[in-house]
């Protein structure tokens, strides 16, 4: 029985394993967007969101506790500087996985693309916030209908001018 045991081992050594999450680790801050399987993008949740945390505090003993588990130096330099000026309001959760639905040729693993979570701009909150529907969002709609109507008025006007143009101009056609 496996009781109290969280780490996924990833069928590899420690060493192995290791070097593994600093790639993709690296890799997923460099790129902002990883295609891995499901089991080894939920092994990297657990590493890189610390890391992640840890880069808010642009120190010394910060970067170097970093570039021990990167190993990379211009992961460690987009992270302090790009990824961590985006991140910096956020309280965690920085990291996203979705599955794609379709299993790995060779061996059938579940795929998924793991990316940050601040650096789709398909998923911005400000976007949703205002295609929000709410039961208060009724009465400013109606009242900025109210104006766009007000406004649409004499756009209105103009296309009941035209219409009668073009119709005269199809009885001078025929």
């Amino acid at each position: 029985m496996r009781h109290g045991k969280k780490v996924n081992h990833l069928g590899r050594k420690t060493a192995h394993r290791h070097a593994l999450l600093s790639n993709l680790a690296s890799s997923l801050i460099l790129n902002k967007r990883i295609t891995t399987t499901v089991a080894k993008a939920k092994a990297l949740r657990k590493y890189v969101e610390p890391l992640l945390t840890r880069s808010k505090d642009d120190t010394t003993h910060s970067r170097r506790t970093v570039m021990s588990y990167l190993q990379n130096k211009e992961s460690v330099k987009a992270l302090f500087g790009e990824v961590a000026s985006r991140i910096g309001d956020r309280p965690g959760g920085y990291t996203r996985i979705i599955k794609l639905g379709a299993a790995r040729l060779g061996d059938g693993s579940e795929m998924c693309m793991m990316e940050l979570v601040d650096f789709n701009d398909l998923y911005k909150k400000d976007g949703a916030a205002k295609k929000a529907k709410t039961r208060r969002s009724r009465k400013g709609k109606k009242d900025e209908e109210g104006a766009v109507s007000a406004e649409a008025a004499p756009a209105a006007e103009v296309k009941a001018e035209e219409k009668p143009k073009k119709k005269a101009s199809k009885k001078k056609e025929e």
